[in-house]
C-alpha cells in the first residue's frame, strides 16, 4: 500500500467488529483496541527509532574520518559541527508541525490536501534553508570565534562550516519531508533513506578526504552531497504520491500544479511551527545551561557530564520514537473526528512510555559499571559518571511519560501550550542549575536539577492531557 494514495483505517476502536461507536466497550473490545494500538505504535516507532539513530551517525563518521587528519582538524570539526547541528536543530518543528497537519488530513480522508500541506512545509524548509545560508556564509569566522576555536583550529572550522552550510536546505527539506511521510503513517521510508544517506556519507567522506586529498573540506562536501541526495529522494517520493493521487482525482488541473508554492499555505505552516520553535529553543537553552554549569564545576565534571548527556540523548531517541508514533496516530484520530479513539491511543502510549522508561532505567543501572571505562580511564571521571548515570536511570520512567505526552500534544497541534510550558520549565530549571556551583555541589546535583526539569515538564504536560483541551477534532486545528 502506498500511504500517499491509500490512507490508513481511521475507524473508531470496535467499529471493525461491528460494535456501534456509542456502545460500552466490553473486555474483548478493550483487548482488541489495545492490541491494535500496540501494533500501530510498534509499526511506527521501530522504524522511527532507526531513522533517529542514523542521523547522529553522520557526525560520528565525519569525526572518525577527520580525526585521522590531525588534532586541529578534529577540533575545527567539533566547533563547526556544533554550529551546524544547532542551526538545523532549531528548525525541527518542520518535521513535527508537518506530521500533525498531514496526519489530520489523512484522518479526515483527504490525502490530496495532506500532500498539499506537506508541499507547503517543504517550500518553507527551502526558504529557511536559503536564509540560513545567507546568514552563515559571511558570519562563519565570527561564529567560530564566538565558540572559542583556537587559532590553529579556526581555519578548519570556518572551511567546514561554510561548505557544509550549502547542505542546510537539503537537511531542512529532509526534516519537512520526513514529517510528511510520518503524517502519512509511513516511518519505514525515512528509515531506508536515513540508512542509505549514512552509507553514502561514509563512502563520500573516505573518498573525498583521502582519495581526492581534499582534507576536511572533503568531509564537508561529502555531507552536503549525502544530505542533498536524501532530500532529492524524499522529493521524488512526494512527487510520485501527488501524481498517483492526481490519477484518482476528478480535477482537470495538471498534477504539477500541486507543487507550486502557495504563499498562504507557507505562512500557515510558519505560524503553526512558531510555537514549536519556541519550545525547541527553550529545550536547547536547558541543555546549554546544563553544559555551562558543568564546565564551571571543573574538567572532571564537564568530561563526565558530556558522556552522561550522550547517554541521556541516546535513551531519548528510544523514547522519542514512541512520541513520533504518537504524533502520527493522534493527528489521524483527531482528523477523523474520533476523540475517544485519540484518548484511548493516548492512554495506551502512556503505558508504553512508562514501560519503556522502566526498562531503559533498569538497563542503565546494570550497564553503569561498563559505561565509565568505555569512555574514560580517569577514575575520578568514572566515579562522577557512575553517580550521574544513576540519576538518569531513576528518572527514565518520568522521561518516558514526558516524551509520549509531548508527542501526543504535538500530534494534536497544541503547539502554543507546549511553548509556554517549556518556557516555564526553563524558568524553573535555570535557577536550580545555577545554584549547584553556588552551593558547592557537584555533577550529581546538576543532574538532579535535570530531573527537576523533567518533573516540571511532566506536571505541565499531565495537567494538559487530563484537561482534555488538546482534543480538537477536524481536518485542521
Amino acid at each position: 500500500m502506498n500511504p500517499a494514495v491509500e490512507p490508513p483505517d481511521t475507524r473508531a476502536p470496535g467499529s471493525a467488529s461491528g460494535t456501534a461507536p456509542g456502545a460500552a466497550p466490553g473486555p474483548r473490545r478493550s483487548r482488541t483496541a489495545r492490541r491494535r494500538h500496540d501494533r500501530e505504535i510498534v509499526a511506527l516507532a521501530l522504524p522511527a527509532f532507526g531513522a533517529l539513530v542514523a542521523e547522529p551517525l553522520f557526525v560520528m563518521v565525519d569525526s572518525a574520518v577527520v580525526g585521522h587528519l590531525g588534532t586541529a582538524q578534529l577540533a575545527g570539526l567539533g566547533v563547526a559541527a556544533t554550529l551546524l547541528t544547532t542551526a538545523v536543530g532549531i528548525f525541527v518543528f518542520l518535521a513535527y508541525a508537518t506530521t500533525a497537519a498531514v496526519a489530520r488530513r489523512i484522518g479526515a480522508g483527504d490525502p490530496a490536501a495532506a500532500l498539499r500541506q506537506g508541499v507547503d512545509g517543504i517550500w518553507l524548509a527551502l526558504l529557511l534553508g536559503a536564509a540560513v545560508i545567507a546568514a552563515v556564509l559571511p558570519a562563519a569566522p565570527a561564529l567560530v570565534d564566538l565558540f572559542g576555536a583556537s587559532g590553529t583550529a579556526a581555519p578548519y572550522a570556518v572551511s567546514y562550516l561554510r561548505i557544509s552550510s550549502l547542505g542546510i536546505p537539503g537537511m531542512l527539506v529532509v526534516l519537512a519531508a520526513t514529517g510528511v511521510l510520518r503524517g502519512l503513517q509511513d516511518t519505514r521510508t525515512p528509515l531506508y533513506v536515513a540508512v542509505a544517506g549514512f552509507t553514502a556519507n561514509a563512502g563520500l567522506n573516505a573518498g573525498l578526504v583521502y582519495g581526492a586529498g581534499l582534507g576536511i573540506a572533503g568531509s564537508a562536501w561529502g555531507t552536503v552531497i549525502a544530505q542533498t541526495g536524501m532530500a532529492a529522494v524524499y522529493l521524488r517520493v512526494v512527487v510520485r504520491g501527488i501524481r498517483r493521487q492526481h490519477a484518482t482525482a476528478t480535477t482537470g488541473a495538471p498534477w504539477w500544479t500541486a507543487l507550486r508554492p502557495d504563499a498562504a499555505g507557507i505562512r500557515a505552516c510558519a505560524r503553526a511551527g512558531l510555537p514549536l520553535l519556541v519550545r525547541t529553543v527553550s529545550l536547547r537553552g536547558v541543555l546549554m545551561i546544563a553544559t555551562a554549569v558543568a564546565a564551571r564545576l571543573g574538567d572532571t565534571a564537564i568530561a563526565a557530564h558530556q558522556v552522561t548527556l550522550t547517554v541521556w540523548s541516546l535513551l531519548a531517541f528510544a523514547l522519542d520514537a514512541i512520541a513520533i508514533a504518537g504524533q502520527a496516530i493522534i493527528g489521524r484520530y483527531l482528523g477523523a473526528d474520533d476523540a475517544e479513539g485519540a484518548k484511548a491511543a493516548c492512554r495506551r502510549m502512556i503505558e508504553w512510555g512508562v514501560a519503556c522508561g522502566v526498562a531503559l532505567g533498569v538497563l542503565l543501572v546494570l550497564a553503569r559499571p561498563l559505561v565509565g571505562p568505555l569512555f574514560s580511564s580517569d577514575p575520578a571521571v568514572q566515579h562522577a559518571l557512575t553517580a550521574a548515570l544513576l540519576v538518569v536511570a531513576l528518572t527514565q520512567p518520568v522521561a518516558g511519560v514526558v516524551f509520549v505526552l509531548d508527542g501526543v500534544l504535538m500530534g494534536a497541534g497544541d503547539g502554543p501550550y507546549l511553548a509556554w510550558s517549556m518556557l516555564v520549565t526553563l524558568a524553573v530549571f535555570a535557577p536550580a542549575a545555577f545554584a549547584v556551583p553556588a552551593l558547592g555541589a557537584g555533577l550529581t546535583a546538576l543532574w538532579w536539577a535535570m530531573g527537576l526539569m523533567m518533573l516540571t515538564r511532566l506536571a505541565a504536560l499531565w495537567l494538559r492531557a487530563r484537561s482534555g483541551r488538546w482534543i480538537v477534532t477536524g481536518a485542521a486545528r
